[in-house]
């Protein structure tokens, strides 16, 4: 029996590419893209996935939202995480909500085969350069230092300009006029800046803004 995979990122180009190496593999088989956050869950209910490829940075719900709404309603789910960002706020929130492996997007085809072989036989898998930074957190938590009261979030220029308007108020619509990108774009940054910060919303992404001084 071929193990069904669900593919959810907002890159199309990377998605149907993802899609393509799949489908020349034996036992696999692609049932499905979600394209944003918020239509996994439905996708899911409808449809029998064993594996989900998770991108961390989703419109509408970001990944580490999902994955904790998933493996809430369907706890034998099995998530591969997969992020351009090697960052340990990103791996370290979305294995406490259930993933079982984290990957980069730069990744080759055969780790990434590799990767969905392991979950798929119940153990994790993490890329060379994301285990690396699992052992720098941890070998801060073993020197009693935590991300928390000194961590500052590395966030791109984009990002920034992003935040601030963010932190003056600016909805999602005047954001994207004012930089002159979409506002799927526009999610995705914020989507991104709340799991770096590891924000719920965006009242403690603001606030967490302000105390980092992350915007002059």
């Amino acid at each position: 029996m071929a193990t069904k995979i669900l593919i959810a990122d907002d890159h199309s180009m990377f998605a149907d590419g993802i899609e393509s190496i799949l489908n020349r593999q034996d036992g696999i088989k692609v049932v499905g893209k979600c394209y944003d956050g918020i239509s996994i869950l439905p996708f899911l209910k409808q449809n029998e996935v064993d594996i989900i490829l998770l991108d961390v940075n989703l419109p509408e719900k970001n990944g580490i939202e999902v994955c904790k709404e998933v493996i809430a309603a369907f706890p034998e789910m099995k998530i591969l995480a997969i992020s351009m960002f090697n960052q340990e706020s990103y791996v370290s929130e979305i294995l406490k909500f259930g993933a079982k492996g984290y990957i980069l997007k730069n990744t080759g085809q055969d780790e990434l085969m590799q990767a969905i072989q392991t979950i798929e036989g119940g153990n994790t898998f993490f890329s060379k350069d994301v285990t690396q930074t699992i052992m720098r957190g941890l070998m801060n938590d073993r020197k009693g230092g935590t991300k928390s009261e000194g961590f500052i979030p590395k966030i791109t220029r984009r990002e920034k300009e992003v935040l601030k308007l963010i932190v003056q108020e600016f909805t999602t619509q005047e954001i994207g006029d004012k930089l002159f990108i979409s506002l799927k774009t526009v999610e995705s940054h914020r989507s991104s800046l709340l799991a770096k910060v590891n924000a719920r919303n965006t009242a403690g992404l603001v606030r967490i803004a302000l105390e980092k001084k992350l915007i002059e």
